[in-house]
């Protein structure tokens, strides 16, 4: 019994360090179902698009049934500038896993201008300034010099090196772009421009891996194709895409809403298109979502069905509200569905 026990610890111990050290150095930004609803978390090329002040909020519960739970929360405020033709805002993003009371905390500041292209198309140029904050439960972390192998004593005490930082602080730069016409929105961003540090160690020196997206959308308004006549006038479709790659990480986000006066669902496909591994598959979750509008408010959810076999998990679900202040707002070639 004591046998076992002691390899049960160093399961616990080859387990909980192996998740941290690829936890610190293949870190992966936190990505949201709903990224077409809250644009903002990938690309600050949609700061101010709407040209009026906006702001919301979006959460993510990620595998509630395992132990590994992770809970995001993404928070937004845009104000438009006229006299300088350019969108302000701030956000703060909270992201915590409770089994090693990992958090990860980053607020940021956001600018873009818009630049009119002709009469139908308008470039936006955006930057990002942001201040980040990791923290690690290393408390409930059992390291190999705190066992004795002969009595099984376990000491209060460690001299690891990954002991000595608990916290860590950086500065980050992101940068995005946007093209956008009435029907139809395509843009680039990549975070972590600067790499910023993120190793816990003293003398470490983890590079953060820049983050790029792709984003596009197209939204057809249903009444000028004279596809329905039983839906209401102003219904439309929207098809979007985004494509995300961070170090070895990549992944690709493709489906489709439809929106009707007050109530909109759709389906996102999400799936691996560059595989670096042998058994790993093609298609990881069908994404469900569907949401309510109502004046100048917005509700959105969205439940993540997983295809891969890694269990009963509790899925993935999503939960947002966004409002925007002035709803006559003129946003020259802003899709109606945002």
């Amino acid at each position: 019994m004591f046998l076992s026990n002691k390899k049960m610890k160093f399961k616990i111990i080859y387990i909980v360090t192996f998740c941290f050290f690829f936890s610190t150095s293949k870190a992966q930004d936190p990505i949201f179902t709903q990224y077409f609803v809250v644009p903002q978390t990938l690309n600050p090329g949609f700061t101010g698009f709407m040209e009026t002040f906006n702001a919301g909020i979006i959460h993510r519960t990620q595998w509630p049934d395992l132990n590994l739970k992770i809970d995001t929360d993404y928070t937004f405020f845009n104000s438009w500038v006229e006299q300088m033709n350019s969108g302000i805002g701030v956000s703060l993003l909270s992201h915590r896993e409770n089994f090693t009371n990992y958090n990860y905390t980053q607020a940021n500041i956001n600018y873009a201008f818009k630049v009119e292209l002709n009469d139908e198309w308008y470039f936006r140029p955006a930057i990002e300034f942001g201040f980040g904050n990791k923290s690690f439960g290393f408390k409930n972390l059992l390291l190999n010099d705190q066992i004795n192998i002969d009595t099984g004593v376990i000491n209060n005490s460690s001299i690891d090196p990954l002991l000595l930082n608990s916290k860590i602080s950086f500065f980050d730069f992101n940068a995005g772009m946007l093209f956008n016409n009435e029907n139809v929105w395509f843009g680039l961003s990549v975070k972590h421009l600067n790499r910023p540090n993120i190793s816990f160690t003293n003398d470490g020196n983890i590079p953060l891996a820049p983050f790029t997206s792709i984003i596009g959308g197209y939204e057809m308004k249903l009444s000028e194709y004279r596809i329905s006549s039983f839906l209401p006038n102003s219904t439309k479709i929207l098809f979007t895409a985004n494509y995300m790659n961070q170090g070895q990480y990549n992944r690709l986000d493709f489906g489709s809403g439809l929106f009707l006066d007050t109530v909109f669902f759709g389906a996102i496909g999400v799936v691996n298109p560059i595989s670096n591994a042998q058994n790993s598959q093609f298609l990881t979750s069908v994404n469900l979502f569907t949401g309510l509008r109502y004046e100048h408010l917005k509700f959105s959810f969205s439940y993540d069905l997983n295809t891969s076999k890694i269990g009963r998990t509790g899925g993935i679900y999503e939960l947002s509200m966004t409002y925007q202040f002035n709803l006559d707002a003129k946003c020259l070639g802003c899709p109606s569905y945002y």
